[in-house]
């Protein structure tokens, strides 16, 4: 007997956009590049599900929603998150933050247990092993539920497919028919009432009516034909402008490379496909000297360091901006130290105050920390000591602290 083909909506979504990507990442197993939108997306729908959660008794507060985003947004760096640099990192940090405040105050008042959460569900279909996961169901008493949706894109819109697979999958699934009996034991079958995309930038909720039979047939009759298709190994390339201006493989696609692609497989071929297969032999290099190999070093030290110079200044200012004092990459924590300093910039004035105050022995040379060094001194006259606080000017210096996380 054959095996069921694992089936998703987004597995359909990705064959009708072009059966050659639907290859690459399910028959050749090469993963997509990370996407900064799917990594939002993923940390908000962590957070709606510790919200409702229904196996917690109590609701979690703001603070401890926040906590908890913080908490997951950090264990990945940014460009794992597939986010071009820190600066965009950190300003999608804090509209996820913001979308969770906004969403407690428009809600916090009316949190209640739904039916499930982020419920994975498997339902063997018609050939089909049809994996979904639902964000939220309400129940509605009667047999009857809610899907809600999450969406967290620029924008949000009906997407029939999405809402029909929905139906199909929870009116036919025993494991969430089994999960509302529990609730209203006399309940003989499930009917979807409502599905709903919820928009969480924006706190807007589309809510569309259940899908009349004769659509979900029609529905069904096309993931069917789709399926035959994977199964038959039809997987010419669909190639147009915006979908092919974005793909991951691209490099590897036989539109743009005039061959069919038969590299390695899995995760472990992305990097190694993306090369040529075949390089023509290098001469061998001549021995370095141990003069060579100190300079090398030396300069590669010199161009690390200037590096993290750099870098340190970067996060300083970014941190400063969006008034972070504490911040977690995937290894190293950061964290700001400030430290009060006193500057004197009219040096002329401060030379020549020394000179009446009698201190400018005392400095032999009136740099900076020469002069700031008199206010410390146990010698010199408090008086003293005040004239040329007065000359001075408070400045902060802010300083990066790096620690590695264990």
């Amino acid at each position: 007997m054959a095996r069921n083909l694992s089936f998703s909506y987004s597995k359909m979504g990705m064959y009708k956009e072009c059966p050659q990507k639907y290859k690459f990442r399910y028959v050749h197993m090469l993963p997509e590049q990370p996407k900064y939108y799917f990594a939002f997306g993923s940390a908000l729908h962590e957070v709606m599900e510790y919200i409702y959660n229904p196996a917690n008794p109590a609701f979690p507060t703001l603070a401890e929603a926040l906590a908890f985003f913080e908490n997951h947004w950090n264990k990945t760096s940014f460009d794992q998150k597939g986010y071009a640099s820190v600066e965009k990192e950190l300003a999608g940090f804090a509209e996820g933050r913001r979308i969770i405040e906004t969403y407690y105050a428009k809600h916090a008042a009316d949190f209640f247990h739904p039916l499930s959460v982020e419920m994975k569900s498997t339902l063997d279909i018609d050939g089909l092993s049809l994996i979904s996961i639902l964000d939220r169901i309400d129940y509605l008493g009667d047999g009857k539920v809610k899907i809600l949706d999450y969406k967290t894109g620029k924008t949000v819109q009906r997407e029939p497919d999405q809402l029909y697979m929905y139906q199909k999958v929870v009116e036919n699934s025993p494991a969430i028919k089994s999960l509302v009996q529990q609730k209203d034991p006399g309940v003989k079958e499930l009917r979807v009432e409502q599905l709903s995309f919820y928009h969480l930038p924006t706190l807007h909720e589309m809510t569309f009516e259940r899908a009349p039979d004769k659509e979900i047939f029609e529905f069904w009759q096309n993931v069917l034909t789709v399926a035959d298709n994977i199964r038959a190994g039809k997987f010419n390339p669909t190639p147009g402008e915006n979908q092919c201006r974005w793909c991951d493989y691209r490099n590897l696609c036989p539109v743009f490379t005039g061959k069919e692609y038969n590299g390695p497989t899995g995760y472990a071929a992305r990097n190694a496909s993306l090369t040529p297969a075949f390089t023509a032999a290098a001469p061998a290099p001549e021995p370095k000297t141990a003069q060579d190999e100190i300079s090398e070093k030396i300069d590669r030290c010199g161009a690390l360091l200037d590096e993290a110079k750099q870098l340190q200044k970067e996060i300083i200012a970014l941190m400063r901006t969006h008034n972070f004092e504490r911040h977690f990459g995937k290894n190293y924590k950061a964290e700001l130290s400030r430290i009060e300093k006193l500057e004197f910039t009219d040096k002329a004035k401060v030379v020549e105050l020394l000179r009446t105050l009698k201190l400018l022995a005392k400095v032999l040379v009136p740099t900076q920390s020469t002069v700031a060094g008199l206010l410390t001194d146990a010698s010199v006259p408090s008086e003293a000591k005040e004239k040329l606080r007065a000359f001075a000017v408070k400045t902060e210096d802010v300083k990066l602290d790096l620690e590695k996380v264990e």
